[in-house]
């Protein structure tokens, strides 16, 4: 049986959580940040500047902000099972992020995960400036991501599955030989090969054949 690679998106797949928001609370923008959100996830639109917008929503927050955020995260039901039925078989996780390294890396090291890529912010004298630092992560670098750690896991595009919820993450699903949409908006259920059932990772295992 081959090996897969599997890459799932962060926010509302990995995690319940959208972290965005969770740092939007202590800069009390939230509502700003979740009409953002939702309108780049619908594909309205470009996510770079809806990046930018929120982003710039946190700027004079203290960076112990990211250790607050961490601690309120909560990992969806049945990632640990689908990241040890993985590895039981020889096969490789990644996770590719809108979000932002300073949580995702704390969670993602805790998890075991084989990859992960995000977005950075940009912090000077231990305060947000309410810009990222380096490239953004968006739609392309998602796709981008997938097929680089493929070639790096010498595992074949025919073995890759991407897991996503939002227009974000079609890129990355159209790349992958099967994209499953998870916790999904419409426009993602519509485009994606296999729509979840249930908010639960574990499920994904019996589509590779690695459980059931």
């Amino acid at each position: 049986m081959p090996r897969f690679l599997t890459v799932l998106d962060v926010d509302s797949t990995l995690i319940e959580n959208e972290v965005i928001e969770l740092l939007a609370d202590a800069a009390g923008s939230h509502a700003e940040v979740s009409r953002i959100t939702e309108r780049a996830m619908a594909g309205e639109l470009d996510f770079a500047e809806s990046l930018t917008a929120r982003v710039a929503t946190l700027a004079g927050l203290s960076e112990g902000v990211f250790a607050d955020a961490v601690a309120q995260v909560r990992v969806t039901e049945g990632a640990e099972e689908l990241i040890a039925g993985l590895h039981a078989h020889g096969s490789v996780i990644g996770v590719v992020s809108g979000g932002f390294h300073e949580v995702l890396d704390p969670v993602a090291e805790r998890l075991g995960l084989d990859h992960w890529r995000a977005n950075r912010l940009e912090v000077v004298d231990g305060v947000l400036t309410g810009r990222v630092s380096g490239p953004v992560v968006d739609a392309e670098g998602k796709a981008a991501a997938l097929r680089e750690w493929a070639e790096e896991s010498r595992v074949g595009l025919e073995h890759t599955v991407a897991v996503g919820d939002g227009a974000n993450d079609l890129l990355m699903m159209r790349a992958a030989a099967l994209s499953v949409a998870f916790n999904a908006k419409p426009r993602v259920r519509e485009q994606a090969d296999l729509v979840a059932a249930r908010c639960d990772l574990a499920e994904l295992l019996p589509l590779m054949g690695l459980r059931g």
